[in-house]
């Protein structure tokens, strides 16, 4: 009889699928923030810039702007000496991808990447500094 096992096959199979859309779009958000961080070691904030998504390109208007906000507001994300991808999650409908860095002088940063798809690919939305965790809690 292979009825008792149709039922744990399809609660898998549906507890899986909302897995899925995330997971398959790791590979694309990660390769995303990498160039942009890529661009940014090279002073290239023209390249830098077409990773933002349009929201962040209209507030900051142009790559220059949005070069000095870098540089000045994120010097981790400007010269990183270390980058690990963490767990990319879903929350309230957004995809955020977790980054790990370590900058220049060997201080490790944890930041969340919202991003969006937009008709060019995935694209950054926003970047949000997380707290550093708590020490000997």
């Amino acid at each position: 009889m292979r009825t008792p096992f149709l039922a744990p096959t399809l609660a898998l199979a549906v507890f899986l699928l909302p897995v899925l859309p995330v997971a398959a779009q790791e590979g694309p958000i990660r390769d995303t923030i990498l160039r942009q961080i890529e661009a940014f070691r090279a002073d290239d904030f023209a390249r830098a810039f077409t990773y933002a998504s349009p929201t962040i390109k209209r507030l900051f208007g142009t790559p220059e702007n949005f070069g000095a906000m870098v540089r000045n507001g994120y010097p981790m994300v400007h010269r990183p000496a270390q980058v690990e991808m963490g767990e990319l999650r879903e929350i309230a409908g957004n995809l955020w991808q977790r980054v790990r860095i370590v900058d220049q002088a060997g201080r490790a940063w944890a930041l969340d990447y919202m991003m969006v798809e937009t008709p060019e690919g995935w694209q950054i939305n926003a970047v949000q500094i997380l707290p550093a965790p708590d020490v000997g809690v």
